[in-house]
């Protein structure tokens, strides 16, 4: 499923409608370049379940967790390096792990992958849903 996402609120009230749709246990990957998104679209979710703070990437602590219902871990792997991050295995299962740079650890059961893209005016995003338990992208 591709859409096409102009300006900021068109992709706060797109991760709005995906908010009502994830539950504990989605892993979702989010792809995209530096500014194309992945944050705006947590930001969108955590909006939807009730979080009213500003809400930025956790890059230098890799991840923040959010007692939302259901539960949310943001993780943002851009600047992890070799060896992973096996805490996160800690969360799968029992929150929504939304994961930017999922590259950074293929392994995880990704449920979902929205790759983030700039076009003239704003930006796409295609969501590709993965089988259940499958493992990396």
């Amino acid at each position: 499923m591709r859409t096409d996402l102009f300006g900021a609120e068109a992709t706060l009230a797109f991760a709005a409608e995906w908010a009502a749709r994830l539950q504990a246990g989605d892993t979702v990957g989010l792809v995209g370049e530096l500014g194309a998104g992945k944050t705006t679209f947590v930001r969108g979710v955590l909006q939807a379940l009730g979080v009213e703070r500003w809400i930025k990437s956790p890059t230098f602590n890799l991840v923040q967790v959010f007692e939302t219902t259901p539960p949310v871990l943001h993780a943002d792997l851009y600047r992890l390096g070799a060896g992973g991050f096996d805490e996160m295995n800690d969360y799968l299962g029992t929150h929504i792990c939304l994961v930017e740079w999922p590259d950074r650890m293929p392994e995880l059961p990704y449920t979902h992958v929205f790759k983030f893209d700039f076009i003239e005016g704003g930006r796409t995003v295609e969501v590709t849903l993965l089988e259940q338990g499958a493992v990396g992208l």
